[in-house]
């Protein structure tokens, strides 16, 4: 039976291993992505961090951090990284980790989500990109996001620190 839960004392490893599996084939990555979340929970920044539990076996994770558009967090968060076992990836572990801490995030007052990937995966999760949301020199489209409370934000998007330093792009 899948659970989905908080990380608990003693995940991280676990968290670790599965995020380098889930991202060493995909074309995309930079290899940073474990890294980025060990640097998250060190600095603060891991907001809310969720595990797929299966049998006692962390099959899935999903992160949650602060964001800021145009330098103010306004209540803010970006998703990410997410990652799924190989074996297990297609078969909705993802997209429930996803939506319980968007629902989690959404319980605890934040006004949206923002994050930074395919708009024909993150779409099906009512993720989408009117253009007015950019980051660095990328193409708007795959700059997100869900709003939960409010207007929907416009401006530069900003991540937490960890995923801009350059410890965690090796």
């Amino acid at each position: 039976m899948l659970l989905i839960r908080k990380e608990c004392p003693g995940d991280e490893d676990a968290i670790h291993r599965l995020t380098q599996t889930a991202f060493a084939p995909m074309a995309f990555s930079d290899g940073s992505e474990a890294q980025i979340i060990r640097s998250l929970r060190e600095s603060g920044d891991l907001t809310l961090s969720l595990v797929a539990d299966e049998d006692r076996s962390i099959i899935g994770h999903v992160a949650f951090s602060p964001v800021t558009i145009d330098g103010r967090h306004n209540g803010w968060f970006g998703l990410g990284p997410v990652s799924v076992q190989p074996e297990r990836q297609r078969q909705g572990v993802g997209k429930a980790l996803i939506q319980e801490g968007l629902e989690m995030l959404k319980e605890r007052g934040a006004h949206g989500c923002a994050l930074i990937g395919n708009p024909d995966i993150y779409g099906r999760l009512g993720f989408e990109s009117d253009g007015r949301l950019s980051y660095r020199n990328l193409e708007r489209r795959y700059v997100q996001r869900i709003v939960s409370f409010g207007p929907a934000p416009h401006g530069e998007l900003r991540f937490a620190p960890a995923f801009e330093t350059e410890d965690n792009r090796r």
